[in-house]
């Protein structure tokens, strides 16, 4: 963790460093999208004293995962841009940094500049990554352009050039002076906002004096459909949040039927990029999206600030970053009327039922969870015996923190306070909170009651959570049956899209071993279909004793195997409202589910 001197140096640095010297601005050319290349072309001005420029591109962005963007960069070169024909020297000085030599590059007393041509290839699908193919571009500016780390803080432009016909441009950033060009006050707040570039549709609607847009590549699947669900969810969490803190918001829609597109979202302070199935199945993660406007990407922890591009940034808050997003994201479905009651509590029971069946809850604390997202791109790691989730575990840690605070307070404060006090002196002012220890401030400010020993337990520690306790504040009661649940008898490795999917470990004694399946088999196929993009959630909608049938490549040799599931006990969860409960019981449950306090 850096000392708060460092970290108000570091700011000092980057706001300070400005030169006296024009806006960095970019050139994306999109010519030939089927060869899958960015050629970028990156013009520097800088003072006529510099005798160099260092630029750098991000080893990370949009995951927490190193995955050093610099290995898809080629034909690094650097020219003078008053005299094009210049060459510049440039020198790499690590994976991720280069230093352009300017001497003898002067276009005159005051100023001169430096242009940078490279391309980079990217044709990866998702809201993560970046792409260019013939269908359309999408485009996370982090993993595209470099930066000079020295003037993150000045005037970006970025321009796109040889935009195929029909194709036309989606940035939540101000228009530049030329068609398709934008502007951004900084580095940081042009990486804060995709581009999609494509024959997309849009759509458009306005929700608590804030406009929104909705671009979509793919089958929307309904626009009147997908307009009501964002315009309940817009509405719910702007209401919530006590008003929005921006004028115009974007959502991105990827759309299937694209087999490699992985669903899921990722936020950015005033827009959303998403990959789904279908309108009908993006609720959830729109609901979760949505919210991070707020958590995560305003009210944010000290430890993920300034951004540091060169390395991975380490946090005990993403339980509450993500997993209390998750919380609010299960509140607003419900809250709204998208979900009903018993899918609001089958949603919990399940989420309670995944930690349980998972045996590293016993030892793997939800801040823990939160420092070894860094892990999260190695396949072992998601082990059930290795690893919980903090989306998991802090969304459950959310939902009863909400009803202990209920409870204490006589539903006369609750965890929407919290999250409004923190809004109000973190994000508002500026301000970033100490981890949990800053959200666990805040409940004690909001409630007047300690929560010392609930962060202690069940954040930082690893106690059994007591359900009942919690949920009997509200009348609810958690009920627990043991029942047989198909277990596959391998693990495997390599779940990225295009990955190949290669089989790390078979269970002895499991029928996959008896049927021949053999550690570094690589798997083709699943039933004759492309094999799911996550298991477990293949598993759900199936039985011990079904017979599997994977084809597998073995020494360049392709055979098939087939075998029966096998079978393993776990807990099945649900939440059921308890009869007479009292009023006060009562007054918390209603309160709970429809956000409001006493």
């Amino acid at each position: 963790m850096k000392s708060a001197r460092r970290v108000l140096l570091a700011i000092v640095v980057l706001v300070c460093a400005r030169p006296a010297a024009a806006t960095i601005g970019y050139h994306i050319s999109l010519k030939n999208p089927e060869q899958h290349l960015f050629h970028v072309s990156m013009e520097i001005p800088a003072p006529a004293t510099d005798q160099e420029i260092i630029v750098a591109l991000p080893v990370w962005n949009a995951l927490y995962q190193v995955r050093d963007f610099s290995y898809r960069v080629r034909d690094v070169r650097a020219r003078n841009s008053a005299t094009p024909d210049a060459a510049l020297p440039v020198r790499m000085l690590d994976k991720q940094t280069w230093r352009i030599s300017l001497a003898g590059a002067g276009a005159g007393d005051e100023a001169h500049a430096a242009t940078l041509d490279y391309s980079i290839e990217w044709d990866d699908p998702g809201p993560f990554n970046s792409q260019l193919n013939a269908h359309h571009a999408f485009v996370n500016f982090a993993e595209v352009l470099m930066y000079v780390p020295t003037r993150r803080a000045e005037d970006t432009r970025v321009q796109f050039d040889d935009v195929p016909a029909g194709w036309r441009l989606a940035v939540e950033l101000p228009a530049g002076a030329r068609p398709n060009s934008f502007v951004a006050a900084s580095y940081d707040k042009l990486v804060d906002a995709p581009a999609e570039v494509g024959k997309f549709t849009e759509l458009g609607f306005d929700e608590a004096s804030a406009h929104f847009r909705v671009i979509v590549d793919g089958k929307d699947g309904g626009r009147e459909h997908l307009e009501s669900m964002l315009r309940d969810i817009t509405k719910y969490e702007v209401h919530l949040m006590g008003g929005a803190p921006f004028t115009e918001y974007t959502f991105f829609f990827h759309f299937g039927p694209y087999p490699e597109v992985g669903g899921g979202g990722m936020e950015h302070s005033n827009c959303t990029a998403i990959s789904s199935s279908s309108g009908d199945a993006a609720a959830s993660v729109s609901a979760h999206e949505f919210f991070h406007a707020w958590n995560v990407k305003r009210i944010r922890p000290q430890t993920l600030e300034p951004v540091d591009y060169t390395k991975g940034m380490y946090t005990r808050a993403l339980w509450f970053a993500e997993g209390v997003t998750s919380t609010y994201g299960s509140y607003t479905l419900e809250r709204s009327g998208l979900w009903t009651k018993d899918q609001f509590y089958a949603d919990l029971a399940a989420q309670i039922g995944e930690l349980d069946s998972r045996p590293a809850h016993r030892w793997q604390s939800v801040e823990e969870s939160s420092l070894d997202a860094w892990f999260e791109g190695y396949d072992e790691y998601h082990r059930p015996e290795r690893s919980i989730s903090y989306y998991n575990k802090g969304q459950i840690v959310g939902d009863m923190l909400d009803l202990a605070i209920r409870n204490a307070t006589d539903n006369r404060k609750s965890l929407d306070d919290v999250l409004r006090h923190m809004n109000d002196v973190y994000a508002k002012q500026g301000r970033f909170y100490d981890d949990s220890q800053g959200v666990e401030a805040s409940a004690e400010e909001v409630s007047g009651v300690k929560f010392d020993d609930f962060f202690r337990r069940y954040v930082a520690g690893t106690d059994e959570i007591p359900y009942d306790k919690f949920f009997n504040s509200a009348g609810l009661a958690l009920k627990v049956e043991r029942r047989a649940t198909p277990e596959p008898g391998f693990y495997t490795t390599g779940h990225g899209p295009g990955a190949q999917v290669l089989v790390s470990q078979v269970v002895p004694g499991s029928a996959a071993e008896s049927a021949g399946l053999k550690a570094g088999d690589t798997l083709v196929t699943l039933n004759g279909q492309p094999l799911p993009r996550y298991l477990p959630a293949w598993l759900r909608e199936h039985s011990p004793g079904e017979t599997l049938t994977l084809r597998v490549q073995r020494d360049n040799e392709d055979f098939d195997l087939k075998f029966a599931l096998g079978s393993i006990d776990l807990n099945k969860f649900s939440l059921i409202e308890i009869p007479g409960a009292s009023e006060k019981q009562k007054r918390i449950r209603e309160g709970w589910l429809k956000g409001k306090t006493d």
